[in-house]
């Protein structure tokens, strides 16, 4: 077969922060290599400086460039805007692929692709949730409008892809069943992503990494801190890592419990330095679809202790005692306290290495990301 022509493809999300941010890091660094020129649409309002070193890292692989822009999380008249400044931006860039991630990513890419179409320009639109709308109850107001939306841009979707299968069926569960192409392909990371990273002499046992807003849990971190060291009968550590909107309302959560000398806070970083805090990694999660930290935690030979949400049981497994019910911190810390008095507890109840490595693969998730972009497009050959 003929080798395909290489491709222009760019990717639009709102908020470079957290999963969404890594996953098109490592799709436009395995493209990039593999000899397509690749871009990225994001807001320019979110993110700090731990953001922007990981933009530095990136860079060298964005021959289209990286354009940020302002683009509001809720639904609002701003849209519009947002939309004809993107709009006059994708048009300079020619891409033959735009890739929405998030709502707001998807929404840029599926109007901005179809208007592109309008004037006979040729342009795959592709949309990956991770989440987002999808966290929305369809039986609240704001709920119903956002999962309308999502409906009603289907029209306007050459392909969907579902980052686990938690995702594809609360897809068709809260929208419908898809009418436009769909294609499961898992979160991947990178080889050099696994390898052990060892704790520091001054480690904590616990360890939370995150945003720090509700959404993610912070708050059950915190209460089933306390409700571990209750149950083992002795003071523990622990430290939470990251930035957000909520920073402010959970330290002044720790240091009302008496916890502010045995839970600290500390900035976003980079995951090898936070991964050397503790071998014990809590997602505390109140909803997921498929979170890079517990891969990433896997990789790195870390114990994780994580909410059954979203596609996390789909890596450490269906019946993993690793596993506590959303929502409830007096079962966290029932898994917590396991953690710390039962000796080498993350070896016995982890997934194997190997296990994680042959299914959450970045460069097999790249080259089935690639296959589709092709396939939607008409071009045949060997992607």
């Amino acid at each position: 077969m003929n080798t395909p022509r290489p491709l222009r493809i760019l990717h639009c999300f709102r908020s470079p922060v957290g999963g969404i941010f890594r996953h098109v890091r490592d799709l436009a660094e395995e493209h990039s290599k593999a000899g397509h020129d690749v871009g990225i649409l994001c807001d320019s309002s979110t993110g700090g400086e731990h953001e922007d070193r990981l933009f530095d890292d990136i860079r060298p692989y964005l021959s289209l460039g990286l354009t940020r822009m302002p683009i509001q999380r809720s639904v609002s008249p701003a849209d519009f805007g947002a939309l004809w400044e993107g709009y006059k931006t994708v048009k300079s860039l020619r891409p033959d692929v735009l890739h929405g991630h998030g709502a707001k990513g998807g929404l840029l890419a599926r109007v901005i692709g179809s208007a592109l179409r309008v004037n006979r320009y040729r342009v795959a639109r592709l949309y990956t949730p991770h989440g987002g709308s999808l966290h929305f109850s369809p039986t609240m107001p704001q709920g119903k409008l956002v999962l309308f939306l999502e409906r009603l841009q289907e029209h306007f979707t050459d392909a969907l892809i579902f980052i686990c299968d938690f995702e594809r069926q609360t897809y068709e569960r809260k929208v419908g069943i898809p009418k436009a192409k769909t294609r499961l392909i898992y979160n991947g990371i990178n080889e050099r992503d696994f390898r052990p990273i060892p704790t520091r002499s001054d480690s904590v046992h616990f360890v939370y990494i995150g945003m720090l807003r509700d959404l993610k849990g912070p708050d059950l971190f915190v209460d089933a801190f306390a409700k571990t060291e209750r149950r083992v009968g002795r003071p523990l550590s622990a430290l939470m890592i990251g930035d957000g909107p909520d920073r402010d309302k959970y330290r002044t959560m720790m240091v009302e419990r008496g916890l502010g000398h045995r839970i600290g806070i500390l900035p976003a970083m980079r995951i090898d330095e936070a991964f050397a805090m503790s071998q014990n990694v809590v997602v505390p999660s109140r909803a997921e679809s498929m979170p890079y930290i517990v891969l990433e935690a896997l990789a790195a030979s870390k114990a994780v202790i994580a909410s059954r949400v979203g596609g996390i049981p789909e890596a450490l497994g269906l019946e993993s005692p690793a596993l506590a019910e959303p929502d409830n911190a007096d079962d966290l810390a029932r898994v917590m306290a396991e953690a710390v008095v039962t000796p080498r507890w993350g070896d016995r109840v982890m997934p194997p290495t190997e296990s994680i490595k042959s299914v959450f693969s970045a460069p097999v998730m790249a080259r089935d990301v690639l296959k589709l972009y092709y396939e939607i497009l008409g071009i045949r050959g060997d992607a």
